[in-house]
């Protein structure tokens, strides 16, 4: 696996994408304990092609080790059934309740692994990195980031859950650092 923070710049190394932009299915991911977000998009000629998306939810109030343990399988199984070339998730932004960051961390953890065991890069992307890709604003609301999805995708309908929705923004953000990398020649 490899693990890069992307940091998408005119100066950034892409000697990692090996992939033609236009062909690459990219799983987005929201990391959460409870709810974990996913979108699987690849480019179009516009627009981003949005294939499928939707949440992994584990039990509230079941002991931690047995979540992350569902979180776990039912990630493989994405991974196994939609077999994406890169994988983009949300990075950990230091939250004012430090239990939920800590739980956060415990489901990145687990989805880093189960890259790891499929052999998929993983870029990383802040949430304000993601809002200004989508909304053109790094301060942006939820709701903003929601509504500006269905300018950047097509196909399945974006879902109205927060956590689907966010992950296909994370996706759609990657989708745009690689593609502007690769017409910029960086």
């Amino acid at each position: 696996m490899t693990l890069t923070r992307w940091r998408p710049t005119p100066r950034s190394n892409c000697a990692i994408l090996v992939r033609d932009w236009r062909t690459v299915r990219i799983l987005g991911i929201d990391p959460g304990i409870g709810t974990t977000g996913w979108g699987l998009i690849e480019p179009g000629t516009d627009r981003c092609l949005l294939h499928a998306a939707g949440i992994i939810q584990t039990t509230p109030n079941s002991p931690v080790p047995g979540r992350l343990e569902v979180l776990h399988r039912e990630l493989l199984a994405l991974l196994d059934r939609y077999q994406p070339h890169e994988l983009a998730i949300e990075e950990l932004f230091f939250a004012k309740n430090v239990s939920t960051g800590i739980q956060v961390s415990h489901a990145r953890g687990v989805i880093l692994l189960a890259a790891a065991h499929r052999s998929i890069p993983v870029f990383e992307y802040t949430p304000p990195q993601v809002k200004q890709a989508i909304v053109g604003y790094g301060n942006a609301k939820k709701a903003q980031v929601a509504d500006m999805l269905a300018h950047h995708v097509t196909g399945a309908q974006v879902p109205r859950q927060n956590d689907a929705a966010d992950a296909i923004a994370v996706a759609v953000t990657h989708q745009n650092a690689r593609h502007s990398v690769v017409a910029t020649g960086a």
